[in-house]
């Protein structure tokens, strides 16, 4: 049984890596902004605190005594409020990196699994999906420069974190089943790729029972 940290526990992709992470006998804790509102997520070997994932001081004690981290985090809970943070959301995941790995290395944590956005991807002409119009919605552009922002400064830092950034397809389905199987990539989209959250919490949690791929950016698809 591992220990593991799951910062954004209340969001979609966080629920299904809490839920994965739990069925698997792994103890967690799931760390939200407000527990009064995601109490739901509460059960046996489940911990829920309340948490700041831009706070190195407090990302540090939260951590503690963890064997691995997992970041599922967002400013906002849908494309209307994501869009209307606008450019006051610019350094957002910067902030959160830097924050993860400095209360990472304070705790003597190493493994880090973040959940990455599609549109910095590119597509089957080397462009990113979040400089075509057709295919990202330009009010989300200043959202997604911000995660682009974040794998920058992942990529750039040097550091004894352990990370790995599992960037899944457009079409995350929620309500899709437990496969148990997913393909991974590198930096481009293939073709109309899909993945359901459930596959993709298969993924995070197989890279912290049995890390295969470090410091790097893979895409993840069905």
């Amino acid at each position: 049984m591992r220990s593991i940290a799951i910062f954004g526990a209340g969001g979609r992709a966080g629920r299904a890596v809490t839920a994965e992470a739990r069925d698997r006998g792994h103890h967690v804790t799931a760390v939200v902004r407000d527990p009064r509102r995601t109490g739901d997520i509460a059960a046996d070997g489940i911990s829920v605190v309340q948490g700041d994932v831009t706070n190195p001081r407090l990302t540090s004690a939260i951590v503690c005594d963890h064997d691995a981290v997992v970041s599922a985090v967002s400013p906002a809970s849908s494309p209307e409020a994501l869009a209307a943070l606008g450019r006051l959301d610019g350094k957002f995941f910067v902030d959160a990196v830097d924050a993860l790995l400095h209360g990472m290395t304070e705790a003597g944590v190493r493994r880090l699994v973040l959940i990455g956005l599609f549109a910095n991807l590119q597509d089957e002409r080397g462009r990113l999906i979040l400089d075509d119009p057709t295919s990202f919605p330009e009010h989300l552009r200043p959202f997604a420069l911000s995660h682009t922002a974040g794998l920058d400064r992942l990529r750039a830092v040097d550091t004894s974190v352990d990370w790995l950034m599992l960037t899944p397809p457009a079409m995350l389905d929620a309500a899709g089943p437990r496969l148990g199987r997913y393909r991974l990539g590198g930096d481009t989209v293939t073709g109309s790729a899909s993945l359901s959250y459930a596959d993709l919490a298969v993924a995070v949690i197989d890279e912290i029972d049995n890390p295969r791929h470090h410091r790097t950016r893979l895409s993840i698809f069905d």
